[in-house]
Order: structure tokens, then sequence, then C-alpha cells
């Protein structure tokens, strides 16, 4: 009795043994460094190295300085983050169902289509090293990511008629104009030296002939009915203008009057009406690019009140955007405290720095 005992001892402690080892490869299998390709993983999402690249690749434009090697680390570390960022809203969004179906990014692929033939639409992804599956995925990120804060942040933001008023006691010699302002959108088209282009077309053109020409399509597009916000943010070349549709906000006449062609142009503009193609001059009066304005308002000098519907609007759009940011970069830092992440790009910069 006492040797059967002994082998069914010996027995157990095997099986526990091996159980054991089988335990401890597949821990090790589950901790095991990913491939060559993976440069991080956000809650066990790889993402990839050849996609970093590309957006590498793009946020590099068509600059002819080439970035030192601590320079391009720097840069991708950085793009990666924001690829994380990025990467850690699409999984919340699809927590919550937010994903933005085929139908919606279908519609926002044929709006941006729209004022571009097949061979100009096919040119622009070549341009930005995209496939049409590529520039649907972005398509579709962006789309998410916008619904996912309209739920999230939007729902939770309220300005009140009181906060509106003590903006505007706080702020009220603001909104005395001692001259008159124009309210202006524009597209500009340069050609100087490419740095990268903010357009969605993504391209620039080379020399003046072809500024010419592409302000020259602008402007039949904007003739034939194209919406001017939507034409500026395909083609105009402006990075402070561009993503907003070419929206300058109000320019001060004096200012205007710096440049008698343009400020006689728009002096005879209506309300929503835009100005033929206008050359854009250097210090030393050398034409560099072209612009086309648009009259979005003209407010006249004097003290506006709060009555004033206009007022009202604008500050209340000020305390919207304000408390948006807000909430939104509290919001991401949730997100991001929530969530599993691995860098290791930066695990691997770090290794060979101190070799």
């Amino acid at each position: 009795m006492r040797v059967a005992s002994s082998r069914r001892i010996r027995a157990s402690f095997a099986a526990v043994a091996i159980a054991g080892g089988v335990l401890y490869f597949a821990m090790a299998g589950c901790h095991r460094s990913p491939s060559a390709d993976v440069v991080a993983t956000v809650n066990g999402k790889e993402i990839q190295r050849s996609e970093l690249e590309r957006n590498y690749q793009i946020s590099l434009g068509d600059s002819p300085q080439k970035p030192s090697p601590e320079e391009a680390d720097i840069r991708r570390l950085s793009v990666l983050h924001q690829m994380i960022q990025e990467e850690i809203q699409d999984q919340q969004a699809a927590k919550l169902n937010l994903t933005a179906s085929d139908e919606d990014v279908n519609a926002k692929l044929t709006e941006i289509h729209a004022p571009f033939t097949e061979e100009q639409f096919t040119a622009m992804l070549k341009q930005r090293n995209l496939s049409l599956d590529d520039f649907k995925r972005d398509i579709r990120r962006d789309l998410t990511v916008n619904k996912l804060m309209n739920k999230e942040i939007e729902s939770k933001i309220n300005i009140t008629d009181a906060q509106i008023a003590a903006f505007y006691a706080a702020h009220k010699a603001d909104f005395n104009l001692i001259e008159p302002q124009y309210h202006l959108a524009e597209i500009a088209v340069t050609a100087t030296p490419a740095q990268q282009s903010p357009n969605l077309q993504g391209e620039k053109p080379p020399n003046d002939g072809d500024a010419k020409r592409k302000i020259d399509a602008a402007y039949s597009q904007l003739e034939s009915g194209v919406d001017f916000a939507t034409v500026a943010v395909n083609i105009s070349e402006d990075p402070n203008t561009a993503p907003n549709g070419g929206d300058m906000g109000f320019v001060r006449e004096s200012q205007l009057k710096s440049d008698p062609a343009v400020y006689d142009a728009i002096s005879k503009l209506k309300p929503d009406q835009f100005t033929d193609a206008l050359p854009v001059y250097d210090a030393g009066h050398k034409v560099v690019g072209y612009a086309i304005y648009k009259l979005i308002s003209r407010e006249p000098a004097g003290q506006r009140e709060l009555n004033d519907p206009r007022v009202e609007e604008t500050i209340h759009q000020s305390l919207h955007d304000s408390q948006k940011q807000l909430l939104q970069t509290a919001y991401l830092e949730t997100l991001t405290d929530g969530a599993k992440v691995r860098n290791y790009l930066a695990e691997q910069i770090l290794k060979q720095g101190g070799q």
C-alpha cells in the first residue's frame, strides 16, 4: 500500500510539474515581444511599422531638407503618439457603437470627390501615397472621432445667458470697433517651394503658370456653384485658413488698404460675393501667388451691444469652443489612463541610446 501511495504521489508531482511547464510556456507566449513590424499595441491591437512610416512620410510633406536621424526619430515618436491616441478613440467609439458606417464613409467620399475629375482625384491620392482603401479608412476614422466627440463632449457643454453677459461685461471694449471690419474667406495658391500643402488635394503648383491655372480652375468651380468653403478646403494652400473653409475672420479696413487692389476689389462686393483671382505680391512686389476673396459680412465702426444677435453668437461660440477644448482634453486623458499601451518604438530607442 505504501509503494502504491508513493507512486501516486510521484505521479501527481509529475502532473503538476508538466502542467506548470505548460502554463509557464503559455504565459511566456502571452508576453513575448511582437515582431519587428509592430511599433506599438493599444489594448492588444497592433500598430504596424508600415502604417507609421506612411504617416511619417505624410508629415514630412515634400520638404527638400532631410531630417537628421535624431530629428526623424523625434518626429516618428510624435506621429506614433497621435496614432495611439486615434486608436484609443477608435476603440472607445466601437464600444459605444459609434463607428462610422459604410454609408457615412461613401457619402463623405462623394462630397470630397465632387470638385475633382476622376483623373484629378486619382492624382491626389497618388500624391499623398494613398490607396482608395487607405483614404476611406482615414475618412472613417475622422467621422468616427467626430461622432464620439459629439456624444461624449457636446452633450456636456451648456452655455448660459449669465455666462454670455459676464463675458460681454469683461470684454465690452472688444466689441467697440474703431474702424470698419470685413469678415472674409480666401482661396490662396502659391508657386513658392513647397512645404506640405494643407488642402485635401495635397499638392502645390511648381511654378507661376501652374499656380495661375490652379486658381483659375478654382474660380471656375465657384462660378459653377460649388460652395466656397468646399473649394477652399480642397485647394487653398494657406495652413491657417484652408482647414476652416478659407475663413480669415475679421480684417480691419486699414489692413485691407495696405493693398489697394485687394481693398478696391473687396469694397465692391456684397455679402456672399467673391473677387476675381488676384495676384499676391511679396515685399519686392514680385508675384508669389494668387487669391480669391469672399465677403461674408461688413461691420461698420461703433460699439456693439449685447442685444446684437451677432455679439451674442460670437460670445456663445467663443465660450463653447473653450469648454469643448477643455472637456475634450480631459476626456482624452481619461481614455488614455484606462488604456493598456505598449510603445515598442520608444522602448527600442531608449535601449539603443543606452548602448
